[in-house]
């Protein structure tokens, strides 16, 4: 298959939030979707080719977030007419599982557009594009650049800081148990209206999170990564969310643990030997009746790569 390719984007999982960064911080994971275009096709025809995660509800081209966001991208970038393209989607990271499947097609679409119909946008210009069609950039952007990054959106204009990589003995323990909770759903489980000190909390753990990791004082993670605005709700929205992070944050070596994204995957950073930590987030899941895998990642992962371009 690769040649006869046109264009090959390999990209990233994520996990977004971290705890407190509510919709601002994320970083990649070594986990990777790889999409390819095998040809271009006349104007609005597309045909999709899926394996792995995904493979059912992808294939169907009308609710393929790739082709909605290459045809969103060529909007924004005034392509006329833009051509079509069938495509090959080899899929390893789960959907609905907090781990930014979505983001990856966006990243993906946006990207194909750009080589495809040689608009040279910048990164800055890729990054707002892609911010534009997901809604927020805690996803894109470290699916896009690789790596730990802060984003701020307004809804108009975007800015984004890329932080240091973690130390070479830091693993990122990412437990998924078997069942889907769905992005929309996530956010239809959180308040309206949150509590002055709640949001207190949240902006000081934050800054915290984002400051610890830019000048490399790991071990305050474990209160950056600290939470009062999301994750005791979307904790009752899967079976052992309740229990789970109070677990694997006492293990020793545990630097912090959030719920990945909008869950209902846990995502822990360990120093030293993973295995107890990975251990616990499954055993907890076991209890309470719910199968489960996880990975054992590297927390500096690349960002999204257009490998093939003939």
């Amino acid at each position: 298959m690769a040649e006869d390719a046109m264009i090959k984007v390999r990209v990233p999982a994520t996990s977004a939030n971290l705890g407190a960064g509510f919709d601002s911080l994320g970083m990649a994971l070594s986990l990777y979707n790889v999409i390819t275009v095998k040809r271009a096709l006349p104007c609005g025809e597309f045909v999709s080719d899926v394996t792995g995660e995904g493979a059912r509800e992808l294939t169907d081209v009308k609710s393929n977030l790739v082709v909605k966001s290459y045809q969103m991208a060529c909007e924004e970038w005034g392509i006329k007419n833009p051509s079509g393209f069938e495509m090959y989607s080899n899929n390893v990271i789960p959907l609905n599982r907090g781990l930014g499947s979505s983001a990856t097609a966006v990243v993906a679409g946006a990207l194909i557009a750009n080589a495809l119909h040689k608009v040279g946008a910048s990164e800055t210009d890729l990054l707002r594009t892609m911010t534009r069609v997901e809604g927020h950039p805690d996803n894109v952007a470290p699916c896009y650049l690789g790596g730990m990054t802060v984003g701020c959106w307004d809804g108009d204009d975007l800015r984004y800081v890329r932080l240091p990589s973690l130390p070479t003995d830091m693993y990122v323990v990412v437990a998924v148990p078997d069942v889907k909770v769905k992005t929309a759903d996530a956010r239809k489980s959180l308040p309206d209206v949150v509590n002055f000190d709640d949001a207190v909390f949240n902006l000081g753990r934050a800054a915290l999170t984002a400051a610890a990791w830019a000048t490399g004082q790991w071990d305050m993670l474990s209160w950056g990564m600290d939470d009062r605005l999301h994750q005791q709700y979307r904790a009752k929205l899967f079976p052992g969310g309740d229990v789970i992070m109070d677990r694997v944050r006492n293990i020793p070596g545990c630097i912090g643990v959030a719920i990945s994204g909008s869950g209902p995957s846990v995502i822990a950073l360990s120093r030293g030997k993973p295995r107890k930590v990975a251990e616990t987030m499954c055993r907890t899941f076991t209890e309470h009746g719910v199968d489960s895998l996880f990975f054992v990642l590297e927390g500096n992962a690349g960002g999204a790569k257009i490998e093939v371009v003939l």
